[in-house]
This record gives C-alpha cells, sequence and structure tokens, in this order.
C-alpha cells in the first residue's frame, strides 16, 4: 500500500472516530435528560471547559489566545457557536436526540445559501437541487403540513441552532486564511464560558455521581470529536469527511430509538431521509460542500 493509500486509509478510520465521538456526545446528553439532571447551562460549560483544556495540551504552540478579543470575527465566531452549542443540547433534552439532530444538520443547506449571498459564491444547480429535498425534508420533519401536531418552539429552536452553524461554518471559512483551528475553536470555548457561566450557576442543583460522570465523559467525547474531525480533513477530501459525518444524526436517531424509546411516524422518516440525501448530495460536488462546523 503506497503511502497516500495509507494516509487516506488512516483518515478515514479517525473521521469514523469522530462521527463516534459525537454520537455518543449527543446519546449522553439526551441520558442526563433521562436522569432528570439536563442543566443546559452546565452541560455547556462542561464542554467548554474540557473543549479549552483540549485546546492547551494538543495545540499549545498553536492557540493565540491574544487573538480572541482582538479579531472580530473570531468575537463573532465565538458567540453564535457557543450560543448555538446551548440551543442544540436544549433541543436535543426537549425533541429527542434523532429529532433535534436531524433538523440541526440541515446548516449544510444554510450554508450553502449563505455563502452564495455573503460570500458572493455561484448558487449552483447541485445546492438549489440538495436545498429544495432537504427543506422538504425539514418540513415533514417538523409537522408544517399537519393541523393535528404542528411544529413547536423547541423546533423553531433547532432551526435557529441549524442557521447559527451556518452562519459559523461560513466565519470559519473566512476565519481560515488568519487564524489556526485551535485559535478558532477556543473561540467559541472563551465565548460559550462567558454567555453559559452566570446562568449555569444560577440555577445550579446538585447532581449525583452517576450524572456528574456522565456529564465529564459526555464533555470529553466532544472534544475528542473536535479534535479528531480536524485531523482527518488534513488528509481527507471536504466531500468524503463530510459524508461520514453525516453517518452523526443516523447513528444518533439509531441510538435514540434503541436507549431512549424514540420513534418517528412514516412521514417524519421520510423527511429525515430526504434531509440526508439532499445534504448528501451536496456534500458529492466537493466544490459546493461546507466542512463541517466547529460546535458539533
Amino acid at each position: 500500500m503506497s503511502t497516500s493509500a495509507a494516509r487516506h486509509r488512516r483518515a478515514l478510520f479517525i473521521m469514523l472516530a469522530s462521527a463516534a465521538f459525537f454520537v455518543a456526545n449527543v446519546l449522553l446528553v439526551r441520558a442526563l435528560g433521562a436522569l432528570g439532571s439536563a442543566n443546559v447551562w452546565l452541560i455547556a460549560v462542561a464542554r467548554f471547559v474540557v473543549g479549552l483544556a483540549m485546546i492547551v495540551v494538543v495545540y499549545r504552540r498553536e492557540f493565540q489566545p491574544t487573538h480572541l478579543w482582538r479579531n472580530r470575527k473570531l468575537i463573532d465566531r465565538g458567540v453564535v457557536g457557543g450560543a448555538g452549542v446551548y440551543l442544540t443540547y436544549l433541543t436535543v433534552v426537549k425533541l429527542g436526540a434523532g429529532r433535534a439532530i436531524f433538523i440541526g444538520n440541515t446548516y449544510v443547506i444554510w450554508a450553502a445559501f449563505l455563502a452564495a449571498w455573503w460570500l458572493k459564491e455561484r448558487l449552483r444547480p447541485a445546492i438549489l437541487t440538495g436545498g429544495a429535498a432537504a427543506l422538504v425534508g425539514l418540513a415533514l420533519l417538523t409537522n408544517v403540513f399537519s393541523s393535528a401536531r404542528p411544529p413547536g418552539v423547541y423546533d423553531a429552536l433547532a432551526v435557529l441552532a441549524a442557521l447559527m452553524s451556518a452562519h459559523v461554518v461560513v466565519t470559519i471559512r473566512q476565519l481560515h486564511d488568519t487564524e489556526h483551528t485551535s485559535t478558532i475553536f477556543a473561540a467559541q470555548c472563551t465565548y460559550g464560558l462567558l454567555l453559559c457561566t452566570g446562568p449555569a450557576i444560577i440555577t445550579f442543583e446538585p447532581l449525583t455521581p452517576l450524572a456528574w460522570g456522565v456529564l465529564l465523559v459526555a464533555s470529553l467525547c466532544a472534544g475528542a470529536g473536535q479534535l479528531t474531525m480536524t485531523r482527518a480533513f488534513r488528509d481527507l477530501p471536504a466531500a468524503e469527511g463530510s459524508l461520514i459525518q453525516m453517518l452523526v444524526p443516523l447513528g444518533v436517531s439509531l441510538g435514540g430509538a434503541a436507549f431512549f424509546h424514540e420513534h418517528f411516524s412514516l412521514h417524519e422518516i421520510l423527511g429525515a431521509v430526504l434531509i440526508l440525501a439532499g445534504c448528501a448530495f451536496i456534500a458529492l460536488r466537493r466544490d459546493a460542500s461546507p466542512a463541517p462546523p466547529e460546535n458539533e
């Protein structure tokens, strides 16, 4: 096996590991909800603290902490990304893991549209086709066409979280011209802490040792998923890596059904399939596929 083939194969395994870490993170957050210990402010704070610790350990030479308050785009990325993490975890607890993450995965579509408007990128036919399929899927999944079960406030918040992820994706693409990945990721953790620490302290209630353990493992999985995804993209085309990351909503939905008895109706399953198909169609067009956001 050639050196390049070996690197590619290793990157595939690393990206699969990243997807597994992200699936575990979401399901563990869902488990905290089942345990009655889902203080989402505290869950977000734990993730940000662990993320910063990992950055300092792994990227201590590349990390530029002074840039965090000097670069306005880093501040923008940090505030929007930190808020997006909180909303994602909130909707996982309130909507169920599978439903929330499928809705959140539509960030691929929103990012493509936003890049066309904000970065003046060409709106390619692949984006329009995949976007149309995913948006129809989103409507089916959130019961837009149902008078009996119309979409609720947490469905709207899940869409808002997806829009925030899209904003982050476009911002990251601009920041990568001048900033290292570690500094970009640290912006999310730093400003996320500023947003969430106060509410976490005010709403804090003692947790059981089991809940603390689940919270710690969930945070470690989030950090490990981010670092392995970043490493895998060094040797993996963006389209290929993005397709592997689309295993995350599938894995989360299967885990939600197996462990938490979450179930989709027939039209909701169709909606989830259309979302994945639309996002995959865009990802297969390498020049049109945004990289996954660093607030996964």
